[in-house]
């Protein structure tokens, strides 16, 4: 933490510290109440403490609040005390805050534009449509700091507490057999994690990495550089011709498709013949002590909206891939996790798709000590995971 001694330091009352942060003692009072921002000291008689630590924690909030965080996103974000996180977080808030602002630059000089062509008496629709997608933006902004976040944090526990020290991503990458790639499409590339460390000569080949979020594509094109093609994709409508791929790569993409039979039927379509189509998943066992773990803290917490596994797990997907392919092979990555330290797991549950910031987040500091408990009674967390390749040949 922040050097400072609790006994010397002044402390503020809860009107004092509203006043020098320039906010209602009422906003204090609420961020006191949701467990969000809870004062250094109580004393007997009930009055709430603060101290010049609280200040850091409380620009954080109003900061993230400004940029467009909700409450329950900001929760997770604030934990950590220490001088270097709130370095990081300064960093975090100065590059959203440079994408705002290029933002808005763009949607400024399209009202500008708008303006001169009503005044012109000419129909602006074109304009007014753009005006309509610039605006919203903001919102997919965050979302993509989100996304690409979860999606860290998740490869993060994996690559800490893996007893197979291979990796879920090299080993993914020695299975693809590059002899005859000369065009490949990646559906969902994410973070890119696929080819950060994995290079391959990409003279005379075309290589395309997809995913349907357009920050997401920025971010891979600040990563990995010119060599590969991008494009901003949904493989339910894949917009290239009949046979055009050698090659198509799907990880852990499948089951969040919408209509997954349109989406194979796709894949099929614009891969050649002979062609080979790899794509990934993993079975209801897999990671099924992080649920029991938080079912056991609170019943109500589903860490995925979606059971994923049954749309397309290891235990269906040969049967889902059937109609679209004539050779299908399974094969499996033997793996677990030992996870020695609390915070990566809290972090890992906090980044899933479920309901877990809803029952979580005002406890987090509860939910920690609860891990550290059972990692120091059992000298760790065995973690099952059970996840797999599916190559797939026309």
């Amino acid at each position: 933490m922040i050097n400072y001694n609790k006994t010397m330091e002044k402390l503020y009352s809860t009107g004092e510290f509203a006043k020098l942060a320039g906010v209602t003692l009422r906003t204090i009072r609420y961020y006191d109440k949701i467990g969000l921002l809870k004062p250094t000291l109580i004393l007997d008689n009930g009055y709430r403490r603060y101290c010049n630590q609280d200040f850091i924690t409380l620009q954080k909030i109003l900061s993230l609040k400004e940029l467009g965080f909700s409450l329950e996103e900001i929760f997770p974000i604030i934990q950590d005390e220490d001088q270097q996180s709130f370095i990081q977080s300064l960093q975090f808030q100065e590059s959203l805050i440079d994408k705002k602002i290029k933002h808005l630059n763009q949607l400024k000089e399209s009202l500008k534009n708008t303006q001169k062509i009503i005044q012109q008496d000419h129909q602006a629709w074109e304009k007014v449509i753009e005006l309509i997608r610039l605006s919203h933006i903001n919102d997919q902004i965050i979302e993509q700091y989100m996304n690409t976040q979860n999606i860290e944090t998740r490869i993060l526990l994996h690559d800490r507490y893996s007893t197979n020290k291979q990796g879920w991503f090299n080993w993914l990458f020695q299975q693809i057999d590059f002899t005859h790639v000369y065009q490949l499409l990646e559906i969902g590339s994410g973070n890119g994690k696929l080819w950060e460390n994995n290079h391959y000569n990409l003279r005379n080949r075309e290589f395309f990495l997809s995913d349907n979020s357009s920050g997401m594509i920025e971010e891979l094109k600040k990563k990995l550089g010119n060599e590969y093609n991008y494009l901003i994709l949904d493989c339910q409508s894949i917009p290239f011709k009949n046979k055009f791929f050698d090659t198509i790569i799907a990880n852990h993409v499948l089951f969040y498709l919408q209509d997954i039979h349109l989406g194979l039927s796709e894949i099929s379509r614009v891969l050649k013949d002979f062609g080979t189509f790899y794509c990934t998943t993993y079975s209801h066992l897999h990671m099924k002590e992080i649920n029991e773990l938080v079912k056991n803290f609170d019943s109500r917490i589903l860490l995925s909206n979606d059971d994923l596994p049954s749309k397309f797990g290891l235990e269906n997907g040969k049967a889902i891939l059937s109609p679209y392919f004539n050779h299908i092979e399974l094969r499996k990555y033997e793996d677990s996790l030992l996870v020695k330290d609390a915070k990566p797991l809290v972090d890992y549950i906090m980044s899933c798709h479920g309901n877990q910031k809803e029952y979580l987040g005002h406890r987090l500091k509860e939910f920690q000590t609860y891990i550290e408990k059972i990692i120091n009674e059992n000298n760790g967390i065995h973690i099952t995971k059970d996840s797999g390749l599916f190559i797939c040949k026309k």
